[in-house]
């Protein structure tokens, strides 16, 4: 067959080089690498890093978390990521305290926390409750919106504060499921 008839039976595409083809390949597993990712972050998680030590003992200046907002709405306990542009600009790490309609209360005398006059059972916090801030207690939850607080209570800028106060729940960026470093911390997270 001379090299016209081929042309015409090839439909005159012919073949590419080892090269090309290498080079379309590595493309296409950088793409759909991409795509992944990025479809991931979206719907499934991030990783954040925590600043400042205001959930000390749960984490570290400097830890490195997962969170995901999918499927997400907030519960007594859970440990969120949040932005509260009045405070700072960086999303912040805080534990849900109250819901919506609840009626928090904290003796800062004894560093109890009540919410809905229930005494919280909190072995996750650093010390009792004993730093004052501006706000006024009691205080119930306003619709739409959620009581955070560090678990390092008394070194913590949380719901107290009302540069932060109460959080709208649109300001939640998700919340958080374990700890990826350092790897000697690796591990899920209690949410009380």
């Amino acid at each position: 067959m001379s090299a016209n008839i081929k042309k015409q039976v090839n439909g005159g595409l012919g073949t590419a080089s080892p090269a090309k083809a290498d080079a379309y390949d590595w493309l296409q597993c950088i793409v759909t690498a991409l795509v992944c990712s990025i479809l991931t972050f979206i719907f499934l998680g991030r990783i954040i890093g925590v600043e400042g030590n205001s959930m000390v003992p749960t984490f570290f200046d400097r830890d490195k978390v997962i969170m995901s907002n999918l499927f997400y709405s907030p519960k007594q306990g859970d440990i969120v990521v949040l932005t509260k542009e009045s405070f700072s600009s960086e999303p912040i790490v805080k534990r849900v305290i109250a819901l919506e309609g609840q009626t928090v209360n904290i003796d800062f005398r004894t560093g109890e926390v009540w919410v809905d006059g229930v005494l919280l059972d909190e072995p996750y916090i650093a010390e009792p409750t004993t730093s004052i801030y501006d706000m006024q207690f009691p205080l119930t939850v306003e619709k739409g919106c959620i009581f955070v607080m560090g678990d390092n209570r008394n070194r913590s800028s949380d719901s107290r504060d009302s540069r932060i106060g109460m959080v709208d729940t649109r300001c939640i960026l998700g919340k958080v499921y374990a700890i990826i470093l350092p790897l000697s911390r690796i591990g899920w997270v209690s949410h009380g």
